[in-house]
């Protein structure tokens, strides 16, 4: 899969909000699958951004320009790095389509449903837990019973929107215009 895309494309800076999103966006994929972590080390492979990412750590270090995080790292995220990130998310949404498809149904049997939630915010909210700092305002909403419905159907259909041919446009939109 290569990411060079035959249009022209400007490549901008994620806003503050717009790096916390994606990398909540990530978590989520963490969240659905659970080799989630290795899945995009192995995406980010196959997608020929080695040259960005060679390892998991200097992905991870990439996702710690999120300020949420326990662990932070100063300074931007690159717009490369940023628009990679992204990609990486795009495929992995288009991997895990059939699970935000029947999470998002309401063709299922509501217990069907029910369960399938309750376990992918349990799901969440121990990655959140583990990974970010509890005392920020927007991690408190993640873990929070009563915020974190709807905080995670917002995730949930953000992937969806993710996925599929336009899915990288769609939400570096969405992600550049969360800073406003």
């Amino acid at each position: 899969m290569p990411h060079d895309s035959p249009t022209l494309e400007i490549s901008l800076r994620l806003p503050r909000r717009g790096i916390e999103r994606l990398d909540l966006l990530l978590l989520s994929v963490e969240a659905l699958d659970l080799n989630g972590g290795e899945a995009m080390v192995w995406m980010s492979e196959q997608m020929g951004f080695t040259d960005r990412f060679p390892n998991r750590v200097e992905l991870w270090k990439s996702r710690c320009h999120n300020p949420l995080r326990r662990t932070t790292r100063r300074g931007e995220l690159a717009a490369a790095d940023g628009d990679a990130l992204i990609r990486i998310l795009c495929a992995l949404a288009d991997r895990l389509y059939p699970v935000l498809r029947g999470l998002l149904s309401q063709a299922e049997a509501p217990e069907v449903l029910v369960q399938r939630w309750a376990l992918f915010q349990s799901r969440l909210s121990e990655l959140v837990k583990e990974r970010m700092n509890p005392r920020r305002g927007g991690v408190q909403k993640y873990l929070n019973p009563e915020t974190c419905v709807a905080e995670c159907r917002q995730l949930v259909q953000s992937l969806a929107l993710a996925s599929g041919a336009g899915g990288f446009e769609r939400l570096k939109a969405s992600l550049l215009d969360a800073g406003s």
